[in-house]
Parts: structure tokens; sequence; C-alpha cells
């Protein structure tokens, strides 16, 4: 009888927890009344698939997020710990970037501080605001949009990387590159991605507590890595001062703190590798599938009888410029950002009342195969789409970013400052890949894009093959 009532209690006190454990989650994850009522809101499950799926994000946003989003422009979602409203009608974006003193960017330092991610990234360039902002473009901006007329540099790390592919080899591991491979498997992992809270818990949990070391000795590391670099003392190119020359200089004149000068490097590095290696796997996907494009192209790189072009030459090649703009529009490579938060009460577009302290983001990829804006052919790879000489390719993207029906580098006012060394380094890159390289995906390979963060193909295997006077040589597989 004594067994019996034990084994109720337990019953009861196990109800009981369970009950607690749903009343909290219900109080964590509930809308707030004050969210905007004229639009949808995504089931948060659809926010927690990374929990038990692997779907890729064009699936998802295609399946879940495409019709409401295309319907009202907006929807409210679930990212990061709280509810938020995610736009992709290009009004509502205009709104939104036009201004700045009402969707005020603010990065994980502001919305979670105590997170993971936080102590990655820090207050920078990019996620900074008002004064703090107006200072680090200041000082950075001098760097990031210097005229680069020596393409040498860049051709040069072109060639080591080809190099590289066609002999089938694997650089030295590095342990930057190690943990920043192991900082993406970090950051977004989907239960501490989706509650971020728990990274308030490091001593429950283990693996959060190895995480914020991994971050402290990335930085470390990388600063001392910037520190020691040996083209600090050499004379400078005809370009003149590098980033980091600016960086350091702001630092000892006291300008900028030391916590600042290490996000603005880390955030630098990070955006620069991460998001050009996540692109060249498109790219590597787009033309390996895409024969006749990749055939285009390699023709007018080749009548250009150059091997060692200059920026001027690779800034002359219309359909370069265009391929690469259109590898943007289709696989952006930071495909979702909600990184602005309302300083008052807002009404975006005219239309949705948002109210004060409230997180909005995009949707590029949204955006980007929208057929209201790029008509029915959107999600087809179309380089012709975007005019067929520099100067209409030019106009084009100007006309595309002021509208915001291309964003890929932002727009307006927070446009990204190095989007001009972006594609000069992907133009040298691309072009010297095509003149020396034939390749096709492997025939037994499924596209599979991520299921978050940078989009990009996952898993993605290319046969490359070294071209050769009248021919080609024998294929090697790429992973």
């Amino acid at each position: 009888m004594i067994d019996w009532f034990l084994g109720l209690d337990i019953v009861r006190l196990t109800l009981a927890a369970l009950l607690a454990i749903v009343l909290v989650l219900y109080w964590y994850t509930r809308i707030p009344t004050s969210m905007p009522k004229n639009i949808p809101t995504v089931p948060i499950y659809i926010s927690l698939l990374g929990l038990w799926s692997d779907m890729g994000q064009d699936k998802i946003y295609d399946r879940w997020l495409r019709q409401p989003l295309e319907k009202y422009g907006a929807v409210k979602i679930w990212f990061a710990g709280r509810w938020n409203v995610l736009a992709t009608r290009p009004q509502f974006l205009v709104d939104m970037f036009r201004h700045e003193d009402v969707y005020a960017k603010a990065g994980s330092q502001k919305k979670i501080p105590w997170s993971v991610i936080a102590a990655l990234v820090g207050e920078n360039i990019i996620n900074s605001h008002g004064e703090t902002w107006r200072l680090f473009t200041s000082i950075m901006k001098p760097g990031l949009q210097r005229r680069f007329t020596d393409s040498g540099p860049l051709l040069e790390k072109s060639r080591k990387f080809v190099d590289i592919l066609l002999e089938e080899q694997e650089r030295p591991g590095q342990r930057l590159e190690e943990l920043q491979t192991i900082i993406k498997k970090t950051l977004f992992k989907p239960l501490f991605f989706n509650f971020p809270d728990l990274d308030r818990y490091p001593f429950l949990f283990r693996q959060r507590k190895e995480a914020f070391a991994i971050m402290q000795e990335f930085g470390d590391l990388l600063c001392k890595t910037v520190r020691q670099r040996p083209s600090h003392q050499e004379p400078k190119t005809p370009d003149g001062d590098q980033l980091v020359d600016y960086l350091d200089r702001a630092l000892q004149e006291g300008r900028i703190t030391d916590e600042q000068y290490r996000a603005n490097i880390k955030v630098t590095y990070l955006t620069a590798h991460e998001n050009a290696q996540q692109l060249l796997n498109s790219t590597f996907w787009v033309l390996g599938t895409n024969p006749s494009v990749q055939q285009k192209l390699r023709a007018e790189i080749l009548a250009t009888r150059q091997e060692n072009p200059s920026t001027d030459l690779v800034n002359s090649l219309p359909y370069l410029f265009a391929v690469i703009l259109e590898l943007l529009r289709l696989y952006p490579p930071v495909s979702q950002l909600i990184n602005r938060v309302t300083t008052s009460e807002a009404v975006l577009g005219g239309e949705i009342t948002i109210p004060n302290h409230t997180w909005v983001g995009w949707n590029s990829f949204g955006v980007h195969t929208d057929p209201d804006i790029w008509g029915a052919d959107a999600r087809e790879f179309l380089p012709e789409r975007w005019g067929r000489d520099v100067k209409s390719i030019q106009s084009a993207m100007r006309s595309k970013t002021t509208q915001c029906h291309f964003i890929a580098f932002n727009a307006h006012s927070r446009k990204c400052l190095g989007q001009g060394f972006a594609v000069l380094q992907m133009k040298i890159l691309l072009f010297e890949m095509v003149r020396r390289m034939e390749w096709v995906v492997d025939p037994g390979y499924e596209l599979k894009l991520t299921s978050g963060g940078i989009m990009a193909p996952l898993g993605l295997r290319a046969i490359v093959r070294e071209r050769e006077e009248g021919g080609i040589g024998e294929g090697s597989m790429l992973e």
C-alpha cells in the first residue's frame, strides 16, 4: 500500500514538473500582444526544424515562408529567442533601410549580449548604430573603399587556389581555419541558436563553456596574427594603407577600445572569408551544371589573351560581372538577417504598425526569387537579365539595389562598404578558374543547401579538369 502511494506521488510530481515546463515554454515563446495583427505568424516549429531536420534553407522557404511573404510582404517569425518581423516586400525594405533612426542597426551584442555569438562578434561596423557606427566608418571606409590598381596580390592568391584544386592538395592545417570551422558548427546549433538564454548558464552545458573558450582563442589568435604580419613594416603599395593599418592607428590614438578593435578585425575576417568561400561553392554548382554559361564565360575571358589581367581589364568584362551578380542573386551568402530594432513605434511601409523595441529583418533569398520582382523566370540562372555591357549592368545593379530588389550587399546608408573589393576579388578568382579549368558537378550529387546560416550547397562534389591546348586533362574529384 505504501509503495502504491509512493508511486502515485512520483507520478504527481512528474506531471507537475512537466506542467511547469510546459507553462515556462508557453510563457517564453508566447507572441506579445503588441505585435502587428495584420501579418501572419510563421509557426514556431518552422524555426526549430533544425532540431530534427537538415532541410535546406531554400526548401524551408519555399514550403512555409514564400506564400505568406509574397502575399503579405512580412511575417512574424521566431528567431534568436524572440518574435521578430521579417520582411521581403521592397517598399517595406526601402522604408527600413532609409530610416536608420527608426530601424536602428543592432546585432547580437544588443539583442543577446550574454550569448556565444555576441562574444564572437562584439560591437562592430556592421551591427553598430549612431555615433559608434559613424566612428567605425570614418576609420575603416578608406581601407574598404580604396582603389585597387594592382591586381597582383589577388591574382597570386587566385593562382595558388587553382593550383591546389588541380593538384588535389590540401593546405597545411592552420589553427585559424580550424577554429573558423568549429565556430560555424558552434554558432548554428539549433537548440542554442533558437533559445540563446541557455548561454547564460555555461556551467550547465559543457559544450557552451567550451564554445566561449573557442571564441576567446579565435579572437586572441587572429589579433596576434594581424599584429605580427610582415606587411606592417614593409613599404606601402601604390594603393596605400590597408584596412588593418587604419584600425591599428585608431587603436594607438585611443579613438577605439581594444574590444572594438578586436570586434572589427574579427568581423572583417569572417565576412571576407566565409562569404567568399560559400559564394565560391555556389559558383562550382552553377557553372558545373550550366556548361553553356561556363563556355560563354570562358570565351569572353580567353578573348582577352591575357594571363595577367589588370583590374581595369577584369572590370571591362560584362559577362563576368553579370555572372557574379546572378550568383549573388540566386545564392546570396547572407540569405537572412534580423539585426535592426525599432527605436519607437513605427509603421513599416505605411501599412504595418510595429511596437517600440521590436526586432526586424529581411530575407534576401525571398526578395531575389520573387516572381513579382524578377519575373516568371526568377528561379532561373540568367546573367543576361543584368544587361549586355558593363555600363548597363552597373546601372541595373544600382537601380535594383536602390529599389531593394537586390540586397546582397544591403542598401542605402548601410550598404556594404566592401562590396567593390568583394566583387573585384570574385572577378579575378573566376577569371583564373575559368581560364585554367573546366568542371562539372558529380552526376551522383543532388543539390542540398545549408539548413541555416550562410547559404551555399552542402557537400558539393565537382569533377575538375585542367584545360590544355586542344583539349583537357584528366579529371579529379573535388569535394
